[in-house]
């Protein structure tokens, strides 16, 4: 029942849902009419905040792009590509390979969102080793894996919440920082972890389809797979010219590529030392950066892994900008803040976690960056909650608003599995040189999803903070 129900909802996905591309335009406009019927505002004023917002997420995207090239070119090289093999060796069925991929992915995340791209080459290098695996199932297993970011140390809305001098506090919100051990240290934070880590992976093994008749990555491919063919060592040895030349020397030397390294683990060694453990995303492509620079040892094999690593990455580069347009249309006409101030109204002493969860999980669909989504929604959560506890002591307002934080981050992670926003990040990797789409892998999520919205529900409006 269970198999049937799920093919029934891939092949329905499969019938209407459009490209990644033609989804972020029809968002645009299902926005911009939103902000028309709803907001005293004029087409052209729409318009205007649409072309405002465009080029908000360049930096973003170019911070995305960075982390899968830099990520995957740390795969690609020979120590990596090694310990794939060892895993490799002691997996033998898609059961296993299922159930690996969401359990480890889960926990790199954990560390750092970025580190999903090595969920994806982990998973790619088992898809192509082990017979049965269902390719388009599997990708969804490593998207929904990446959600478990939400809750690790790379957590933009709790490390927003403790910084010096945010928004919140300059705006006058907040008094002060509001500490991680309200937020990433509670006991709702910690019992959501364990929960992903063991609800998860049992999820799919249970709801995973039960053959992969022409889904197997071999049945996909468009181009056969070389990559084998030639490492690329080899490849930066062919490129030698016939004679004894200085260039060659400068482009296969070690030694000037491990000066490099040693000055970027110098600098990665003060940032922890001087700033904790702080894992924001420019350190993350940074340390990845200086490791596959270590790893490939000589500037021409760096050159040719980054190559291979970014030949498939145009849906970031021209797709993130149509998403920051419709970020642009919710935050400059006002409509993000009024569907935020909406949602927290209808809340209560008992149930505002649940609506401050609706709103992460709504508000994701126009504006699928939880720092973003924060920016426009939190002031009117925040606000909605302490006029909830107005009279409590300071200290319990704290721990609502950590609450109502979370379910924001939580709402917002979790929605990113009705929307193909975030599979940008994973499809350079797993889909290239294979025939597939996001509408492909969008079907397989909606149960899981469900599931997994049930069980948040519950703990974000039950378990103690």
């Amino acid at each position: 029942m269970i198999d049937k129900l799920g093919k029934k909802l891939t092949n329905l996905f499969l019938k209407y849902i459009p490209n990644a591309f033609v989804f972020a335009i029809l968002l645009t406009f299902i926005t911009a009419l939103g902000a028309l019927l709803w907001l005293d505002t004029t087409p052209m004023k729409i318009i205007t905040a649409w072309y405002d917002g465009f080029f908000d997420l360049l930096g973003f995207a170019m911070q995305m792009v960075l982390i899968i090239i830099t990520g995957f070119s740390i795969a690609l090289s020979p120590i990596i590509k090694s310990g794939i093999d060892s895993i490799a060796r002691h997996i033998n069925s898609p059961k296993q390979v299922y159930f690996l991929v969401v359990l480890i992915g889960l926990l790199l995340t954990l560390v750092s969102f970025g580190w999903v791209v090595i969920t994806c080459v982990l998973a790619r290098e088992l898809a192509l080793r082990v017979k049965g695996v269902n390719y388009p199932f599997l990708i969804a297993c490593v998207y929904i894996s990446a959600g478990g970011w939400v809750s690790g140390l790379s957590s933009s809305i709790p490390l927003l919440l403790n910084t010096e001098n945010n928004f919140l506090i300059t705006s006058g919100i907040l008094s002060e920082v509001i500490p991680t051990s309200y937020t990433l240290g509670s006991i709702l934070n910690i019992t959501m972890i364990v929960t992903l880590l063991i609800a998860t992976p049992l999820i799919l093994l249970f709801l995973r389809p039960r053959d992969a008749q022409n889904k197997e990555i071999t049945d996909l491919m468009t181009v056969k797979d070389t990559s084998n063919n030639q490492t690329i060592k080899e490849e930066a040895l062919s490129l030698r010219l016939p004679f004894k030349s200085y260039s060659d020397k400068l482009n296969n030397s070690v030694i000037l590529q491990m000066i490099i390294v040693v000055m970027g683990f110098v600098y990665i060694f003060y940032h922890f030392m001087t700033k904790g453990f702080d894992l924001n995303l420019n350190i993350m492509i940074f340390i990845f950066l200086i490791l596959g620079l270590l790893l490939h040892q000589t500037p021409m094999r760096y050159v040719i892994a980054m190559k291979q690593a970014s030949s498939n990455i145009s849906g970031i580069l021209f797709q993130y900008p149509f998403y920051a347009g419709i970020m642009g249309i919710m935050l400059y006409t006002g409509l993000g803040e009024e569907l935020g101030q909406l949602l927290a109204a209808q809340a209560s002493v008992d149930s505002y976690p649940f609506f401050a969860y609706l709103t992460g999980g709504i508000v994701n669909f126009a504006i699928p960056s939880a720092g973003g989504e924060f920016a426009v929604v939190g002031p009117s959560m925040i606000n909605a909650v302490k006029e909830i506890g107005a009279g409590l002591p300071a200290d319990e307002i704290t721990a609502m608003i950590a609450r109502a934080s979370l379910s924001v981050a939580y709402g917002e992670s979790l929605s990113n599995m009705l929307q193909p926003f975030f599979l940008l990040l994973v499809l350079p990797i797993m889909a290239k040189g294979i025939k597939i789409q996001a509408r492909d892998i969008m079907g397989y999520l909606v149960l899981p999803f469900l599931i997994l919205f049930g069980i948040q529900s519950i703990l974000v409006t039950f378990c103690p903070i």
